[in-house]
């Protein structure tokens, strides 16, 4: 019986030891902890303008004095992050709409103007060219006005055989019969119709030599030895 109670004495604190190593070495086995790094801040925004008594304003947050005109959001280096678009009132938007508007259809029309413009070059690439297609167009005109004319002398023919025909009625026309009335009227008329015909194409004529003469104007800048163009 003594020996026993000693060994029992001896047995426990054999025990405790081993469960101090075990926790010993699971504690060794737990991650270090890691010290708790600080936040980066972000840097803070940095807005300038220029108000409107030409004044350079600069300061962390949106300027109230530049609502109105556009301001910029700058980086901690000082390049420009965003634009900042004013505050428009409703006349204002639609006031600026407008000019909007206007800006694209000026742009459309220099556009167009450009495009005429090389068209133009292509079709007449020196003087040469553009006078014979104006003398072209001309003799053209002056064709119809020859073919109109001689019709004129075709009805002067007419108006003579008509004319002799009155003699018998003393060239007085309520006497003669219907049919050489008729003749006389048609003539008249005629002759109208083919003088108010001369008088277009002799206007049409004015028309085209007033067109190829604005054609030279632009042409002639179109030519020039620093628009690379010919003579």
């Amino acid at each position: 019986m003594p020996v026993r109670k000693l060994e029992n004495q001896t047995v426990r604190p054999l025990a405790a030891a081993a469960l101090l190593l075990s926790m010993t070495a699971v504690l060794l086995m737990l991650p270090a902890e890691v010290p708790a790094q600080p936040a980066t801040q972000a840097p803070a925004s940095i807005y300038t303008c220029t108000d409107a008594r030409g004044r350079t304003l600069t300061a962390d947050r949106p300027i109230a004095e530049c609502t109105d005109r556009e301001q910029r959001e700058l980086n901690p280096s000082g390049t420009t992050r965003r634009r900042v678009e004013p505050t428009y009132t409703p006349r204002e938007l639609a006031e600026r709409e407008d000019r909007a508007r206007e800006a694209a259809l000026q742009a459309a029309r220099q556009l167009d103007e450009r495009r005429r413009e090389r068209a133009l070059l292509v079709r007449y690439p020196n003087a040469t060219v553009h006078d014979r297609e104006r003398g072209e167009a001309l003799v053209q005109i002056d064709a119809v006005i020859q073919a109109a004319r001689k019709r004129l002398e075709e009805l002067a023919e007419d108006r003579k055989r008509v004319e002799e025909e009155l003699e018998f009625y003393k060239h007085d026309v309520s006497k003669a019969p219907g049919a050489v009335r008729r003749k006389l009227e048609d003539n008249t008329q005629s002759v109208a119709v083919q003088n108010r015909f001369i008088g277009e194409q002799e206007d049409e004529k004015k028309r085209v030599n007033a067109r190829f003469d604005e054609e030279r104007g632009r042409l002639r800048q179109l030519w020039s030895p620093q628009n690379g163009g010919g003579k």
